[in-house]
């Protein structure tokens, strides 16, 4: 459960705004969406292969231009 304190005299705008920063950083939606449909373990291996090949590939290029 978040527990967000509002100060006296604070904008109801900027709670909000924390209240929604502290939610993204719990990554609750995330795990919501990951728990919707079974990911075989050598799926998610594989996904992360990928990434992780595609990332370094963006590094080397950067690194070489």
């Amino acid at each position: 459960m978040l527990i967000i304190p509002i100060k006296d005299g604070e904008n109801i705008d900027r709670a909000l705004k924390r209240f929604k920063r502290k939610f993204d950083r719990t990554k609750t939606m995330k795990q919501l969406r990951e728990r919707q449909q079974y990911n075989k373990p050598s799926v998610v291996n594989r996904k992360q292969r990928i990434k992780a090949s595609y990332v370094q590939r963006l590094r080397t290029n950067e690194e070489q231009a």
